[in-house]
């Protein structure tokens, strides 16, 4: 079974400030979600329930942060960037797709 990797607009946005190479490394990790949803590791405490994929770039240590959503055969990608303060924000992105109904 493959699923459907879909970035919200605030993930679109960080995918296209990567630069070409690290765009193409995002690219494939994520394109891993297709047959391995379940690729990243789970995160604990307020993103509970959400999924964290790293990658390296010549720039750095990446990371994608998204949902699965089994019933949709769907990853929803809500943020892409460097390590640094990547957690923080993705705890505010994740309140706003609980709000938003797509977590």
């Amino acid at each position: 079974m493959t699923y459907d990797i879909r970035l919200t607009k605030k993930a679109d946005k960080d995918f296209s400030s990567l630069d070409r190479v690290e765009m193409k490394k995002a690219a494939q990790a994520l394109a891993k979600l297709k047959t391995d949803p379940y690729a990243g590791h789970a995160l604990s405490s307020k993103l509970n329930g959400v999924r964290s994929l790293e990658f390296s770039a010549p720039g750095g240590a990446y990371r994608a942060a998204y949902v699965v959503r089994e019933e949709l055969n769907r990853c929803i990608v809500f943020m892409v960037g460097s390590h640094e303060n990547f957690y923080q924000e993705a705890e505010r992105r994740y309140e706003a797709l609980k709000k938003s109904g797509q977590a």
